[in-house]
Formats: C-alpha cells, structure tokens, sequence
C-alpha cells in the first residue's frame, strides 16, 4: 500500500464513493465530459481513429467554444475561476494566438500550466513514447530513400547505372521533404507540446518538468489566498501520477514501491500542502472539496522490470481498456465539515459527470437548457437524503465506440454490465496490450461479443464469471432491457464535428504556441528562484 496520509484525512472527513465512473478510459474524452457534464462523443471529443487523445498543442481539435463548462457557469454566478495544471483540451483553432480552445475561453480567470500533458519527450533521457511505432517507421522509410540516393549517386560516379543527374536530385529532394515532414513535428516535442503557459502567454518552453510541482503548488497556494475573501473555483490537476512519473528528489526512494510509489507521495503531500492552505484561510467549513482521477491505472507502463502506471487492485484492465472496470473505476472523495456526513462510504454508481450539476447547482448557477446533460446533481446522495444515484443506466465508450453498458437496477439492487466489444489483449493470456502498449478502440484490435458478455458487479466486481442463459435466469431479460437502453441514448445523439480527426489532430505548423519567433521557440520566464519546493 502507498502512504497516502492526506488524501485517507480527507476520505476519513468526508464521503468516499466507492463506484465512481469516468466516461472515458483516456484523459483528453474523461476530462472533456468532467468539464462539460456529457459524453464526450456529444461534444465530438471521442475518436474515430488510433488517436484516442490530443497528440498536438499544435493541433487544431479541443474542447469546442460552444460547450459550456462547470467554470463558465460558476464565473457567471460571480465566482473567481482558476485551472492550475494539466488541461489537454487543445489551444488554438485557425491561428497560433486565437486561444479558441484555452481555459481562459471556457471560463476560466485564470490558468497556470501545460496545455498538454506530460509525456516522456518533456523530460530529457527519457525513450520517446509519442507514436513511436510510426516514428519507427517513418525513420525506416526515411533511411531506405537515404540509401537508394547514395546507391544511385555511387552507380552514376562509377557509370554501373545510366541515371540522370535529374533524376537524382529529384529523388533526392523529395526524400529530404520527406523526412523534413515527419521530423520537424516529432523531432521535437519537446519544444512543441512541452510548454508551460500563464493564461495566454508562455513562460517556459520547453518546460522543465523537475520544478513544475513546485511551480504549481505555489500557484495553487497563492490563488487561496488571494482569493479568500470571495468565492472561488479552483481546479488543481496534478501532472502527478503520470509518466515519466518526474519526482523531486525529497520524494525519490521514499516509498516502499518504486518511483511509481514515489510520485503518489509527493502528489499525496501537495494535496495536504493544499488543504492547509485551505485550513489557514479559515476556509476549511464553507468549502466544498473534490479528489479524483480521470481514469484508471496504465498496466502496460513499464522501464525494464519496473511498473509505471500503477495497479487497479482487483478490476480488469486500465488505462484506455474500453469498458472493463479498471479503465474507468476511480476515485471519488467529496469534504464539506457540517453539510456532508463524515467517514461515509457510498456504493451507489456515480459519474465524474456529476460534479457539473452538482457545482452548478451549489452556485445556484443555471445549467444550458440545449443540450443534453448526462451528469447528476450528487448532493441529495452525499447528504444521505436519497439511497440511491439517480443514474440508471451509464454508457462505457472507447473513442465514438459503445463498448459496455451499466444498469444499475435498483428495485433489485442488481447491478449488470454488458460488453459488446472488448479488447484483445497482447501476448494472449495477458492482461494488457503489452506489445502495442496501448489497447485500441475498434479493428482487428478487439472482439465484438453476441450476446454480450454479461457480469452481475454486485457479487462479480472483477468481472471474471460471465453469466449466460443457462446460468442467470434474467440472462435474456436484462439483455433485452440493455438493448432498450442503448437504443434510447442512441436517439439523443446529434452528429458534432470531430476534434479528434486525423486532420483535427496533426501538427500544425501554423497553429504552435512559440515563445519567441517560429521556428525558434524557447524562454524561460519562470526563473531559477522557483525551483526550491515550498
């Protein structure tokens, strides 16, 4: 087990949901219906394609400027709204300065950190982890061409081939174009999608990720207490535990399970350092506080032996698993001394979706009245005046995919889940996509189940004993209510454009951040002062 003091004090003061679902298995369509209440495929930001997330600062896909987010409803009602940290919901649109998808245009006041999010190319030494299949392949492609020009050069000096110069220079030059096409985006990610910015400008590019803990946690610390005089939203969104895992060196060796466990303490201290802050305003009782995470653990992260993406416990599958429980089962501790119970445990299925009515609802905010809102208010269950979620049936996508469906019947207290389509995990017998390092969507990458694959999580929650006709009574029936259920939310679908096409998602030359003149894009704004841990 991890020592994770803080975050067990604020379980252990307030109340623990204990079936809290993400709506996504990946962080760019999680975060997109945290922010929005809805299914990431109403906002387009599921994916139709390999690319399940944001791969590019530089793109032109993101969170679109006609959602509205739980901070735009809360600026509305006169709160001060602050993201600090991770927000991977795109930039720009048409040009590298119209912010179309920023914080700062989806109502937030103000924003401290990555546009993006951490990936090994931020930190120096680390294997490159951005497509690196197609990386592999472009290099090859890029050799081969290299080799036929010096093959066709040698042959024309020596006169073994009749080939004109032309020609060679022809082939030459595209070979170059070529190589200039692929390399100048994932040559250097690390001035690409590697940047800290402070709302709209740059402050660090590319970042040096070994002081941006230190760098947030001040933000953080010092938004409360400016702010504590009025109402306020403050989202904090650890780059904490995500690979490369980059821990300060108070932290490194700390735990007793390697750098993984290391990272976890020290975002287990920051979320301490965070409530004393809150503590020290006297802020404590009239504040209501969230903890979470945007999906499940990543199994296939791995450096040599050692693990990197963490351990679901007793659920299947994880990070970018479709609907197995691993992937979207999360955390979810709610505090508010005096208004929500203490050391209360809640079985019932809830949504990181709900904390969007629920805020807005604290706010006496007013909620859009043109869409569809798929979350829940969660405060009737959090103060135990309800026993039961109001959400009956949740919907487990993988990009645009319909993977599995929850149905939480409460009559019975039965809790059912269906697969329609799973992965195909790699090697066989494994419980991962190990080989590909991430598992994908649709294709020959996955298995389509029917009847679907059926588990009773109330007395299966591993997910490891389908039931079929000949061993659950209610096999047909639940099915045939499932079947209902998924027809019905099918028809509440309106096509969106999709801002995770391949279009959507390549870089764009155009359309990159640049502290400086592009292509000569670095600074350092944040100075060396900031690097000692508060």
């Amino acid at each position: 087990m991890h020592e994770t003091p803080n975050i067990d004090q604020l379980a252990k003061e307030g109340v623990k949901l204990t079936q809290h679902i993400s709506a996504a298995p990946l962080c760019t369509p999680s975060r997109a219906a945290f922010l929005t209440g809805r299914y990431p495929i109403r906002s387009g930001m599921g994916s139709s394609t390999k690319h399940h997330v944001l791969f590019w600062i530089g793109g032109s896909g993101g969170l679109p400027p006609n959602e509205t987010t739980f901070a735009r409803i809360l600026q509305q009602q006169g709160y001060t709204t602050a993201l600090i940290g991770k927000w991977h919901q795109g930039v720009n649109c048409e040009s590298h300065s119209d912010h179309c998808h920023h914080p700062l245009n989806h109502g937030f006041d103000y924003f401290y950190g990555m546009p993006f999010t951490l990936v090994n190319e931020c930190q120096v030494g680390e294997d490159p982890f951005l497509n690196i299949r197609v990386q592999a392949k472009y290099w090859l492609y890029s050799q081969i061409i290299a080799l036929t020009v010096l093959t066709l050069l040698i042959g024309k000096l020596t006169g073994l081939f009749l080939v004109k110069w032309k020609a060679i220079i022809c082939f030459a030059l595209c070979g170059f174009l070529f190589f200039i096409s692929w390399f100048s985006s994932y040559g250097f990610v690390r001035y690409w999608n590697c940047i800290l910015m402070r709302n709209n400008d740059i402050s660090e590019q590319p970042m040096k990720p070994e002081r941006a803990a230190s760098n947030i946690l001040k933000e953080a610390i010092s938004f409360i207490e400016r702010n504590k005089n009025g109402p306020f939203l403050l989202f904090v969104s650890f780059l904490h535990v995500h690979t490369p895992l980059v821990t300060t060196e108070k932290f490194l060796g700390k735990s007793r399970h390697g750098l993984y466990g290391d990272n976890v303490e020290e975002m287990d201290w920051m979320v301490g350092r965070i409530l004393d802050a809150i503590d020290k305003a006297g802020l404590k009782n009239n504040t209501f506080t969230y903890f979470t995470s945007d999906h499940g653990g990543h199994l296939e992260a791995h450096k040599q032996n050692a693990p990197l993406g963490g351990w679901n416990g007793i659920y299947k599958g994880g990070k970018a698993m479709g609907g197995w429980e691993g992937g979207i089962r999360v955390p979810g501790i709610f505090r508010w001394p005096g208004v929500l119970p203490a050391d209360t445990v809640i079985d019932e299925p809830t949504s990181l979706m709900d904390i969007y009515p629920t805020v807005a609802h604290l706010a006496a905010g007013i909620m859009p009245q043109d869409r569809v809102i798929d979350g829940r208010n969660l405060m009737p269950l959090l103060q135990g005046k309800v026993q039961h979620s109001e959400h009956e049936f949740m919907f487990h996508y993988c990009g645009l995919y319909l993977h599995a469906v929850r149905w939480h019947q409460k009559d019975s207290g039965a809790l059912w889940k269906a697969h329609y389509t799973t992965p195909i995990f790699q090697p066989e017998g494994a419980g991962g996509c190990y080989i590909s390092g991430f598992c994908n969507c649709f294709g020959e990458d996955v298995t389509h189940h029917d009847p679907p694959l059926l588990f009773d999580l109330s007395s299966d929650p591993a997910e490891i004993k389908p039931l079929s006709p000949a061993t659950e009574p209610l096999f047909d029936t639940v099915i045939s209510r499932i079947e209902r259920a998924v027809q019905e939310h099918h028809r509440t679908l309106t096509p969106v454009p999709q801002q995770l096409s391949e279009y959507n998602n390549m870089w764009k030359p155009w359309l990159q951040p640049c502290c400086g003149t592009f292509p000569f894009c670095w600074c350092d704004k944040e100075g060396d002062s900031d690097q000692k841990i508060i």
